[in-house]
């Protein structure tokens, strides 16, 4: 990985973990973490090469996927700028049975373990952050897992639109904010086929629910998104 040049923009002025970081504090802790270019399709981390640390996600975007027993890539989530993740027991988050994969040339950040347990988890401030984020983390974890064994492809299709829209950056002129990714990158957090789903996705297009583009995605009818996502059949 390429070091990044140093910008105003550091990686923990990103994250709201570090909001109250005096920007001495913010400076210190920077230094530990240079921002480092991780180029489209590198993995950050993966079983074969696992990786003690935590990383912030300061620019692009990296997919978490498990590989199940057939081979078969599932998609546990999408990361977007501000994103904090990574194998850390210290801090109850273990990734040690995926993978992380930069799907765009992204700017990570990295801190190991000793600089977590002696600049984070002493800190009350951060401390407490840090047991909310991934009690919210563990909470959508469930609600994907939900989906994926109980609710129709339809429905799943539908909330998680919803859900990538709102992680988005926001649009232009406050429009919704559109869903950057393919036919095929949605299947794999679907635990779905690309046919199956662009199948869907083609049937929301055409009843004015969803626009399509080149690897993204426009809510333009949320209220029906919304009323889709909540079937159950």
């Amino acid at each position: 990985m390429t070091i990044i040049p140093p910008d105003p923009f550091t990686c923990l002025d990103e994250v709201d973990l570090f909001a109250d970081l005096s920007p001495e504090e913010m400076h210190a802790m920077d230094l530990m973490a240079p921002a480092r270019m991780v180029r489209r399709g590198e993995l950050l981390f993966s079983q074969a090469q696992p990786v003690t640390a935590l990383f912030i996600l300061k620019s692009g975007r990296v997919r978490v996927f498990r590989v199940a027993e057939d081979g078969k890539a599932l998609t546990m989530g999408i990361l977007e700028p501000g994103a904090v993740f990574g194998e850390m027991v210290l801090v109850g988050q273990r990734m040690y049975d995926n993978y992380a994969e930069a799907i765009e040339d992204s700017a990570v950040c990295q801190l190991d373990v000793e600089e977590v347990e002696r600049f984070l988890l002493s800190d009350p401030r951060i401390a407490i952050r840090i047991s909310r984020m991934l009690g919210e983390q563990v909470a959508l974890l469930e609600e994907r897992l939900t989906d994926l064994a109980l609710r129709p492809l339809t429905a799943r299709v539908a909330s998680t639109l919803l859900t990538l829209s709102a992680g988005a950056p926001p649009g232009r002129f406050g429009q919704t904010a559109p869903v950057r990714l393919t036919h095929e990158q949605i299947a794999g957090l679907l635990g779905a086929t690309r046919e199956a789903t662009s199948r869907i996705l083609s049937d929301l297009a055409s009843r004015g629910i969803i626009r399509q583009g080149r690897g993204r995605i426009t809510i333009q009818n949320t209220t029906a998104l919304r009323t889709m996502a909540r079937a159950t059949q």
